[in-house]
């Protein structure tokens, strides 16, 4: 029988040709590409379920959906409200994650329905990702910040409540670029890159942190092999570090010296490093540049074995075992993509007169159970009246009048917080300083 092929797909800040292109791993032969209006932000290309493909647009408030053996269209558009910064699927299947803003957009795939919005960031998000069984998630942004989410909690939650997450890691000084995560489910590990120049390997059962690496330069791209027995770590000077993590002594904390570890060091692109992915059998590196070049390279040698040019800054490269639906040209997906909500899955149904499903909640929120929304509006609306009867209108109005106030100044003030981190991050990473 012969062995699972695998892909790489690329996409690049350009687009001119394709919005994402395919060849084959080992071979390099060019497989179609997937066309369409726009191109695909940074950490924001995603295989859906092994049937579709996703891409979040760059600079554009809305991701493309493909189906894998359809290339030459976009078939539908998932309108979000706002800037997708990244994008991921679950493994499974059943669900996508969506950043945007400071916001994490959790969707079902069956229902197409917004099932939470997470705001626990307070800087635009970078980087999502699923542990392999789909139990949990990561989310990590510009705020330093990296937060484990358990996905069942998250699901679970009364409505009148704000889902926690089950860790938040803050060891970071600078803006996160990327994060990956490791094989077990919760039982895994997962590593973290910062422009403040350091690489850390985190345990998602206990949240304890069980590594950091100081290089010489800030890291844009992390994974990890699937025995994890090392760490690839692309640098903003185009280097990739090789991390071993069994060597002993064990240290919590080192530094790589490039100088005295320079057979562990890959040399080729010539601007920082955006992406890294490793192939099934752990014997090839995938890696996509700002120079807008993707290299192949043997792991062993560290040599590079491909070079595939672009014509713009690659903003994704990984490779991934070819799904059947993208090999095989007469296959469809087993079930259709609906069309996605951009409203809080419940807030909208009532007036939604096409929407005449059924809605099934599970575990806290059967049938029956606790008050309604409209009960629960006109409980809280007559215990206002019973301590307002006397003109009541006006406090209506004044009580308006107050809530805008405090939304156009929380609005403000989100606006100053954000310009002075981005202005202090600029000060802290320009070279020379």
């Amino acid at each position: 029988m012969a062995a699972p092929m695998e892909v790489a797909l690329v996409a690049d800040a350009a687009g001119a040709i394709w919005s994402c292109a395919a060849w084959e791993l080992h071979s390099g032969a060019a497989l179609p590409g997937y066309r369409g209006p726009g191109n695909c932000g940074p950490r924001g290309l995603a295989l859906l379920g092994g049937e579709h493909l996703l891409g979040a647009q760059l600079g554009k408030a809305w991701i493309g959906a493909w189906e894998l053996q359809r290339k030459d269209q976009l078939q539908q558009k998932i309108i979000c409200p706002g800037l997708v910064t990244c994008l991921t699927a679950s493994p499974n299947g059943l669900y996508i994650l969506a950043g945007i803003a400071e916001s994490i957009y959790l969707w079902e795939v069956s229902s197409g329905n917004l099932l939470a919005i997470l705001n626990r960031h307070y800087q635009d998000l970078t980087c999502l990702c699923f542990t392999d069984d789909s139990s949990h998630f990561l989310s990590a942004g510009k705020d330093c910040l990296a937060l484990v989410w358990d996905l069942y909690s998250v699901l679970q939650v009364e409505p009148s409540q704000i889902p926690e997450p089950r860790h938040i890691w803050s060891r970071h000084s600078l803006p996160i670029t990327d994060l990956c995560c490791g094989i077990g489910g919760p039982m895994a590990r997962a590593a973290t890159a910062s422009l403040d120049q350091t690489a850390k390997l985190w345990e998602i059962s206990s949240g304890d942190l069980l590594l950091s690496v100081l290089f010489d330069v800030g890291i844009m791209s992390v994974t990890l092999d699937l025995t994890e027995y090392h760490m690839f770590c692309g640098g903003m000077d185009g280097s990739i570090f090789q991390v071993d993590l069994c060597t002993w002594p064990v240290q919590r904390e080192r530094a790589f010296q490039t100088e005295r570890e320079n057979g562990k060091v890959f040399k080729g692109h010539k601007n920082q490093v955006t992406c890294l992915s490793i192939s099934t059998d752990g014997s090839l590196l995938l890696s996509g540049s700002h120079d807008e070049t993707v290299r192949l390279w043997d792991i062993q040698s560290k040599q590079c074995l491909r070079t595939t040019n672009h014509k713009g800054p690659v903003t994704n490269a990984f490779i991934t075992l070819a799904p059947a639906n993208m090999i095989n040209p007469d296959s469809k997906p087993s079930v259709p993509l609906p069309k996605f909500s951009r409203h809080l899955h419940g807030t909208e149904s009532s007036e939604d007169p096409t929407n005449d499903g059924v809605t099934l909640r599970l575990g806290l929120h059967q049938q029956g159970s606790g008050e309604s929304y409209l009960e629960k509006s006109e409980r809280l609306y007559k215990q206002m009246c019973s301590t307002r009867e006397k003109n009541l209108m006006g406090d209506q109005e004044q009580l308006k009048i107050q809530v805008t106030e405090l939304e156009e100044e929380i609005s403000t003030l989100r606006k100053i917080n954000k310009n002075l981190f981005d202005f202090s991050a600029r000060i802290i990473t320009k070279p020379g300083k």
